[in-house]
């Protein structure tokens, strides 16, 4: 696989134009999109941002293991919200979802009595599972990520669906899709990260979070550097 971070260091030693001229036209067409969006919306963009994974380079999940992440995600979100452990556990035995966690999941699952920073943190989850439900084709689209994600739609859609009834209507988007949005995400993360590094706020009233969760969310959709969830990188 193409390791954008290696890019990352071609471009810093390298003159602009013979790093970017190494880019396959798919990734160098992507990464054009992305930015004419970017700049349509007043987010700044830097030239010398890599582009990411082709579609061969990239890795391709499948739909059972993205459907199971997402069921792991919006458990873990709703025991951070709540605070709630027995609902935590109900859920649990309610999606026959126990070999769904990572091991950090499955730690906070666990605890009783979490921290309040473990709980801020997974509650953002929900962030993650909105990301999920759109690549399986149940959410119609990504909304630009200047606000959070509609957790009633996804509340009401997997209490109604249940872990079967998920996996039954999934049905993967074309890794073109995910690469896109991966691609398009990682630009405006870049600009989410330039703003904090100056000590402003995020541009054209991105949600710094939700860009954070959806970067990560697609990463591991596409396999970037073949991290497992718990060590996703959200490199920019």
């Amino acid at each position: 696989m193409m390791k954008r971070i290696f890019s990352v260091v071609l471009a810093l030693i390298l003159p602009v134009q013979s790093a970017v001229s190494q880019a396959p036209d798919e990734a160098q067409a992507r990464k054009a999109r992305s930015v004419a969006q970017l700049r349509s919306e007043g987010v700044p963009t830097i030239d010398h941002l890599p582009a990411i994974e082709t579609e061969s380079d990239s890795t391709r999940r499948d739909m059972k293991s993205v459907a199971q992440r997402a069921i792991a995600l919006v458990i873990v979100a709703v025991k951070g919200e709540t605070g709630d452990h027995a609902m935590g556990q109900t859920l649990i035995r309610q999606f026959d979802a126990a070999r769904f966690f990572t091991p950090k999941e499955r730690a906070f699952m666990d605890d009783p009595n979490p921290s309040e920073q473990d709980r801020v943190n997974f509650a953002w989850r929900y962030e993650g599972v909105h990301v999920l439900l759109w690549a399986l084709g149940i959410a119609p689209e990504l909304e630009r990520p200047d606000h959070i994600c509609d957790v009633s739609f996804i509340a009401n859609t997997l209490r109604e669906l249940g872990t079967d009834g998920l996996m039954r209507r999934a049905k993967l988007r074309p890794q073109k899709e995910l690469l896109d949005a991966a691609d398009l995400i990682y630009r405006y993360d870049w600009a989410a990260v330039n703003a904090r590094l100056k000590g402003e706020e995020p541009p054209a009233g991105l949600d710094k979070g939700v860009v954070y969760e959806r970067h990560y969310a697609l990463n591991w959709l596409i396999g970037y550097l073949d991290q497992d969830w718990d060590d996703i990188s959200t490199d920019t």
